[in-house]
């Protein structure tokens, strides 16, 4: 079986690609089956480069990896040289330079330029989004938010992703539209929180004026996904965008 990656269904340039890995066409055993694309995980370092080589088959060059802390420092991708840099966002605007960030239930943001200039991803989870790694990666891109489109990508939704008062109370405080990605959940104290909703929020926020996808649920699918929240011990996906 090969890699059936997720296409983001969006208007972008033409030189602009994007795609998704979900959990099918890798080598992995379970609880890891089979595409996973972590190696902090505990899988096995091997199967995991096998899988890094079917997606590299696909791509004009090895992924810029990232050492992901739920953070809002940004790599400029046509500087790096290797290594695994302590980033939650990436941009690019040399042709073949991949940009990616790997999730399991946090949401994964790709952006462009309408002109298909550059290019941008985020890992944005709760934390993520709350310091606000959506901020500093369209800063990055140095172009008028205006310009940019965004494609939100797998992530845990809103029928599953249950926080504490601390997490609504973080975002709510700062912005009072945030109340309306938060419905009570059937404990009390907890809420039910959507990431789409508040990644919207915070991209209109910027300027930004057309964004896509935000249909999925990691935690629902577990055929096609990987949900940290779900199972524990589990693999990781890739979302990956670059310029041709």
């Amino acid at each position: 079986m090969g890699i059936n990656g997720i296409r983001p269904g969006w208007p972008a340039p033409d030189r602009v690609h994007a795609l998704v890995t979900t959990r099918a066409g890798g080598v992995s055993a379970a609880p890891y089956a089979s595409l996973n694309l972590g190696v902090h995980v505990g899988d096995d370092p091997a199967r995991v480069a096998e899988n890094r080589q079917r997606l590299r088959a696909l791509l004009p060059a090895e992924p810029c990896w990232l050492n992901q802390v739920h953070g809002t420092a940004v790599l400029d991708a046509d500087t790096w040289a290797g290594g695994l840099p302590d980033a939650d966002g990436v941009v690019s605007r040399r042709s073949g330079r991949v940009c990616v960030v790997m999730t399991a239930d946090c949401l994964p943001v790709l952006l462009c330029d309408a002109a298909g200039t550059v290019v941008g991803a985020a890992h944005a989870g709760w934390r993520g989004l709350h310091a606000g790694v959506l901020e500093a990666t369209v800063a990055a891109m140095d172009v008028p938010p205006s310009s940019l489109l965004a494609w939100l990508g797998p992530a845990i939704g809103p029928d599953a992703f249950e926080v504490g008062e601390e997490v609504r109370h973080a975002f709510v405080s700062e912005d009072p539209l945030a109340a309306s990605a938060f419905r009570a959940a059937a404990v009390p104290g907890k809420w039910m929180a959507d990431l789409y909703a508040l990644a919207r929020l915070r991209l209109a926020a910027l300027g930004v004026p057309r964004v896509h996808g935000g249909e999925f649920c990691t935690h629902a699918d577990a055929t096609r996904f990987y949900s940290y929240r779900r199972d524990g011990v589990t693999g990781r996906m890739a979302s990956l965008i670059w310029l041709d």
